[in-house]
């Protein structure tokens, strides 16, 4: 009978082996070690998913046909004497334990007994058993000891596996021993190593990290959790797949609601408590109870051994420190010891760090903590210390005072609570704190008592926090409206979200309606922000429409007296401004305007308009050939998205533009799947037209060309009569895709379509460009190449006086893939060259390749066959001659002297009885040897 206790991937938190996400890089380490033997010792806290490893390890194991053993005792068997023993014994192979030598047998029995003697021949002979019953199973076909939980093996068993393992059981005996740390039973110095003392030498030392967001957020929607919903337990479980999943499971609320607890996690954060000394958890609570923890917080609250316990802390994965200031991993391990404190303990810590705050501000939070009772003194002392941390642009901070504050109002003070509690909605919001602004919204209309204004601006506010998921909000309007009857003060704030949620959901005539309305009650109220962003929202989809008001719309936008509101900067005709500058090629003036914006985002530390504006300058640098800046920009954006539960939709699109641009085509489409399946959750049409534009692009260039029109296709069938501006590139992106899988007549039809589009939408400069580009590409395979090159070669003029050099580099791809298509091979290489010169300049990794693959095809294909008598390079030279190269291009190319290229066409003259470079080519055969075809890979 087993001991040992078995545990599926699931119970662990990890996914099944098959189905690993972000492990690679370990497997590989452990796949290293393991190829020459030894052993690998792996550590890490509990759920971080050590067994769902061993269950690839295991499994590639078997597959190679070796014998895999496996160990997991449990906590209660740390007292049995010999049951790992017994357990790994039982699953070797019964011709092993007959060929040991009597001794050895009676030693075995003794054993399994859970008895053995400690001294003389017997105990020898105990010892032996181990290395000898490996030795013997070792000869027919490798041996994997797979050792989880070694924390629980009992001592008997641990010794004499080691003993085993000591005694060099040579490479076909490998060992994988995992630890979890901290644990009760790895205080001491000599059980944290207990892993590595069950490897044979030489060991690797592994620990198995924190699982990154991206991948995290895979394997969370694997197991059918939304985007969002995934992308935000990032930071709730710090990483760890089994307080993700257990978060997970738990039932999906609003985005600005956090999820309760569930049990089974709360007991996991429990015994990582537990297996640190009582000292350091003593001064972990400080820090969990302050609301911006340091070092030197800790030590003015008494704690002067605070930098030891830190790295005690640290050491277990319970906290990260980055200078003074202290990070607990994950952050629901500062609530669960909050909580398990006692309320009297608490009250302790907070008059402590009252009494030793430097700032007023934190000294009023700690007092007021100290107890729930309602207090006016209290209550005001909240309000001037949240207008303190306001002025020094503090909005979490004092967000969560206006909170406290509402929480402390008594009887006397109850007309101002639900102002307190709307300031507090709002701050928060602005700021990024959801949880805290949700908290506030919800309780303002809680009550029955609130009035119609502060209900119908609580409501605001969480249509705010819905994000992409506007559409969802139907009640919530309802409810808006209805409460702020005719007052148009209550509705232009209303109506605006409702201009957003119409474009979002791709209504643009309800959108342009909704603005309109709230432009007029915002005037008529005399509230220029509103009237300011419903102007902006206007013009925005006057624009979609290709209506010339427009222009007019933004500008009386700018001209109005609104200020800056932090949090919504992306919605300000500023940030529109500078949107539409980067629309019509305005690069520069656009990234000036961004670039400002961004400083008063980062200053705010705002939460959306931080992202938006991110998002806008990754755009920006992408168009203008500053790949690296993009890509930046870009997963600053994803990583600001995630850190404030943002919907994750537009900044994963924005993400793999920037892959496109500079990264990986692999790492694109993945981006851009993404970032479909959010928007298709989040009912954002925008984003799911152009997420698919992306992935379109992806698996174009990829040479996934079927895929990639069917993409393109569905995004054709979402557009409708488009009223998108990315309307002409996709289209013109299909047309290319529709011509390389020989579909003429279609793709001639598209690009009708996507020049009527241009006229209808006003078109820009650069898409003048797009459509000569495109039009080059469907027309070269048509084969009519003369009509093609001009196209391509007047596209990359137009893109070169627009300074954007990606672009221009794409046009002499084509112009390039045209000039071979008529044999013109060294008109080919000088495009694709000057193209390969451009992409290297931008540091456009994907296009780099593209356009070096396409170089070596061209160059790889020039020489004639070597039947004439001619010697490899001689065919080679003669070949490059034929196609219009000098000897100095020869020379450069073939890396050779000029001299020896003069040397080496004299033999080819005289051999093919030539006089000149004329004849040469006449003599030799001028056979077609490049591809048909020319795919979207070489566009």
């Amino acid at each position: 009978m087993s001991l040992s206790r078995r545990e599926t991937a699931l119970d662990t938190g990890a996914p099944h082996p098959t189905t690993l996400f972000g492990r690679a890089p370990l497997l590989a380490a452990i796949e290293a070690r393991l190829a020459s033997g030894g052993g690998v010792a792996l550590h890490g806290p509990e759920g971080i998913g050590k067994t769902a490893l061993l269950d690839a390890v295991a499994a590639t194991a078997v597959a190679r046909d070796e014998l895999v053993v496996r160990l997991r005792p449990a906590s209660a068997e740390r007292l049995l004497p010999y049951a790992g023993i017994a357990d790994l014994v039982a699953q070797l192979p019964g011709a092993a334990v007959a060929a040991l030598p009597p001794a050895h047998r009676a030693a075995l029995a003794m054993l399994r007994q859970g008895a053995a003697p400690r001294s003389g021949a017997p105990a020898l002979a105990r010892r032996l058993v181990l290395p000898n019953l490996l030795a013997h199973c070792a000869r027919s076909r490798p041996v994997l000891l797979i050792l989880d939980d070694v924390q629980w093996l009992d001592t008997e068993s641990a010794d004499l596996v080691g003993f085993a393992m000591r005694r060099r059981p040579g490479p076909r005996v490998r060992v994988v021993a995992a630890q979890r740390f901290p644990d009760d039973a790895g205080r001491h110095e000599a059980g944290r190593h207990r892993a590595a003392r069950l490897c044979p030498a030489p060991v690797a030392d592994l620990l198995v990290p924190p699982l990154s967001a991206d991948d995290l957020t895979a394997l969370l929607e694997a197991r059918g959790l939304p985007c969002r919903t995934a992308a935000r337990l990032h930071e709730a479980s710090g990483g760890n797949p089994f307080l993700a999943v257990a978060l997970g499971a738990v039932a999906p609320g609003p985005p600005w609601r956090p999820a309760p607890l569930p049990e089974a996690a709360r007991e996991l954060l429990r015994r990582r408590l537990a297996a640190l000394p009582p000292q350091v958890t003593g001064t972990l609570l400080v820090a969990a109870l302050a609301i911006e923890p340091t070092l030197s917080v800790l030590v003015r609250a008494g704690h002067e051994d605070a930098d030891r316990d830190l790295r005690a802390a640290e050491t277990a994965g319970a906290v990260r420190t980055d200078g003074e200031t202290i990070r607990f991993t994950p952050p629901a391990l500062a609530d669960v010891l909050a909580e398990d404190a006692g309320a009297a303990r608490r009250a302790g810590v907070h008059d402590a760090l009252a009494n030793t705050a430097l700032d007023e501000t934190m000294a009023a939070r700690h007092r007021a903590l100290r107890s729930g009772r309602p207090d006016a003194d209290v209550a005001h002392d909240l309000l001037d210390a949240a207008g303190r941390a306001l002025r020094r642009n503090a909005g979490r901070t004092a967000a969560e005072l206006y909170l406290l504050a509402a929480d402390r109002c008594p009887r006397s003070l109850a007309d101002q609570r639900f102002d307190w509690l709307v300031a507090a909605a709002r701050t928060a919001a602005a700021s990024g704190a959801s949880a805290v602004a949700g908290r506030a919204a919800e309780t303002v209309l809680a009550a029955a008592d609130a009035p119609a204004a502060h209900r119908v601006q609580a409501r605001v506010v969480l249509l705010d926090l819905a994000g992409q998921a506007l559409g969802d909000m139907g009640e919530t309007f309802a409810g808006a409206l209805n409460e702020a009857g005719t007052d148009e003060a209550l509705l232009a704030p209303v109506k605006l979200r409702l201009a957003w949620a119409a474009m979002l959901g791709g209504d643009v005539e309800t959108a342009a309606n909704c603005a309109a309305e709230s432009a007029r009650a915002a005037h008529a109220a005399d509230d220029p922000t509103t009237e300011a962003m419903a102007l902006s929202a206007l013009a925005q989809v006057q624009r979609i429409r290709g209506h010339y008001l427009w222009t007019s719309t933004l500008r009386r936008a700018l001209k109005l007296p609104a200020p800056q509101v932090p949090g919504m900067l992306h919605m300000s005709p500023r940030y529109l401004a500078a949107r539409f500058a980067m629309m019509d090629d305005r690069l520069d003036e656009a990234r000036a305007e961004l670039l400002t914006l961004l400083a008063v985002a980062e200053h705010d530390r705002t939460g959306e308009a931080l992202v938006e504006i991110l998002r806008s300058l990754s755009e920006v640098a992408a168009r203008a050939g500053r790949c690296r800046d993009a890509l930046r920009y870009a997963h600053r954006a994803v990583t600001a998205a995630q850190q404030a539960c943002l919907s994750p939709g537009p900044t994963w699109y924005t993400a793999a533009i920037a892959e496109l641009a500079g990264g990986s085509l692999t790492a694109a489409a993945g981006y851009a799947r993404r970032g479909v399946r959010a928007s298709e959750q989040e009912g954002d049409s925008l984003y799911l037209r152009r997420s698919l534009h992306a992935l379109g692009q992806a698996q174009l260039r990829a040479g996934d060309t079927r895929d990639g029109v069917a993409t393109l296709r569905r995004l054709s069938e979402l557009a409708g009569s488009g009223a998108d501006p990315m309307i002409v590139r996709w289209q013109g992106d299909l047309a290319a895709g529709l011509a390389a899988l020989g579909e003429h007549s279609e793709a001639a039809a598209t690009l009708a379509r996507a020049r009527a589009a241009a006229v209808r939408l006003g078109a820009t400069p650069s898409l003048h460009g797009y459509l000569d580009r495109a039009s080059a590409l469907v027309l070269s395979e048509q084969g009519q190449t003369d009509s093609a090159v001009l196209l391509s070669s007047a596209a990359a003029r137009h893109f070169a006086d627009l300074h954007q050099p990606l672009e221009q580099a794409h046009a002499l791809l084509v112009q390039g893939g045209a000039e071979r298509r008529r044999r013109r091979y060294a008109a080919a290489r000088a495009a694709l060259g000057a193209a390969l010169a451009l992409f290297l300049a931008a540091e456009a990794k994907p296009w780099t390749e593209q356009a070096q693959r396409a170089l070596a095809r061209t160059e790889g294909t020039a020489a004639p066959p070597t039947d004439l008598g001619l010697t490899s390079t001689e065919a080679r030279i003669a070949g490059l001659v034929r196609d219009g190269a000098s000897n100095r291009e020869i020379a450069g190319r073939l890396f050779l002297s000029v001299k020896t290229v003069e040397a080496t066409l004299t033999r080819v003259y005289r051999k093919l009885g030539v006089r000149s470079r004329t004849q040469l080519s006449q003599r030799l055969p001028t056979t077609r040897v490049f591809p048909d075809s020319v795919t979207s890979v070489d566009a």
